[in-house]
């Protein structure tokens, strides 16, 4: 096995299928990742009916410490964390001074004060520097942590099988974490958490004692039909749940409000990085981003433009033959506000569509 050139191992690279060469990795925030590690649909299968195990150690991690650095993450994330707990997650969004996305990311906040942001773009960590104040650090600890994500109905009965730790949706609610739990003998730091709709945990661990959790979670899932998984399977479950990702369904051109992410964005907090020009750009969002089922096969049709009244009114941002819609193509699209029917990829009829548009499945596998 051999990985493209100019791209970093990942820490759990040696449990990676040996067999699979260049083309069969993509590059994910400088590091190789591989798009399957079996066969792409038995992984899909694995996740919404079982479990699926899939390395997720490709995300920036900077932690804040220092005299109020709940307060220096506040400045720059567009939620209110003087309303978040510690021992919480919230999602949300850091925009330029223009208001523009930049990254949709999480923040965790610490007992004793620090703070981690979890995300995929660099220009997180300059903003960041802009409001540090001078008793606070900002570090970045992504070389050190090896994260394994383990997702699916199953993952809570694998989880608890590994630690005397209460992991019972009473005991470890969604969007919490929890430190120092013993997980197959190893200290961890887990997030409940996921980007697949389903029940799902974030296992981070040293990455000296990354091969060693890859192989306990592996083996504690063995009579639950675990399997290991790759992007191909993570992209089409993120697809069906909705989950938007950075330079397919929004870039440094979009507004949150153009990208699913407008309720993400509390404008009555204190002021916070690029707030004022978002007063301005949420009456000013001109496209949404929709769930559609287009009646064509999902190949070729990444990019493809979408027609309204003979008119370019968007285009698919990302389509997979989806599963849980019996293979259907689904298909993320960019679609601009305020017009009445369109047409799709391989539709012969233009689709009616309310002047508000507000396309989406009306069914995905619950939390």
């Amino acid at each position: 096995m051999s990985i493209p050139a100019g791209l970093d191992p990942s820490p759990f690279q040696s449990r990676v299928n040996p067999a699979l060469n260049e083309g069969d990795f993509i590059a994910v925030n400088g590091q190789a990742v591989p798009l399957f590690l079996s066969d792409p649909e038995k992984e899909y299968a694995a996740i919404r009916n079982s479990a699926g195990m899939i390395d997720f150690s490709m995300l920036y991690k900077w932690e804040i410490a220092g005299t109020n650095a709940v307060e220096v993450a506040n400045k720059v994330f567009s939620r209110d964390l003087k309303k978040v707990n510690p021992g919480s997650i919230a999602y949300g969004v850091i925009v330029s001074q223009s208001g523009l996305m930049i990254d949709d990311c999480t923040v965790l906040i610490y007992e004793d004060g620090r703070v981690r942001i979890t995300g995929a773009n660099p220009e997180n960590a300059n903003i960041i520097r802009k409001y540090l104040g001078s008793d606070n650090t900002l570090t970045e600890v992504r070389s050190e942590i090896a994260t394994l994500s383990l997702q699916g109905p199953k993952s809570r009965a694998i989880l608890q099988k590994l630690t005397k730790t209460d992991v019972s949706n009473e005991a470890f609610p969604y969007y919490t974490f929890q430190l120092n739990v013993l997980v197959g003998g190893i200290p961890a730091h887990i997030n409940r958490m996921g980007f697949t709709a389903e029940l799902g945990y974030e296992i981070m661990v040293p990455v000296e004692r990354a091969v060693e959790l890859w192989d306990s979670v592996l083996a504690a899932g063995k009579d639950f039909d675990i399997v290991e998984c790759g992007a191909i399977s993570v992209m089409m479950v993120r697809v069906e749940s909705g989950m938007i990702m950075a330079e397919l369904e929004y870039d440094e051109n979009t507004s949150p409000y153009e990208c699913r992410m407008g309720w993400a964005v509390d404008l009555d907090k204190d002021s916070f990085h690029g707030r004022e020009s978002l007063e301005d750009l949420k009456s000013q969002a001109k496209s949404s981003i929709v769930s559609v089922v287009i009646g064509a096969k999902a190949d070729g049709l990444d990019g493809m433009s979408i027609s309204a009244d003979g008119a370019t009114v968007g285009a698919v941002t990302m389509a997979i033959p989806s599963p849980f819609l019996g293979g259907k193509t689904l298909a993320f699209a960019r679609l601009n506000k305020g017009f009445n029917s369109l047409q799709l990829p391989g539709t012969a009829e233009p689709t009616y569509v309310p002047t508000k548009i507000n396309i989406s499945i009306s069914a995905v596998p619950s939390l």
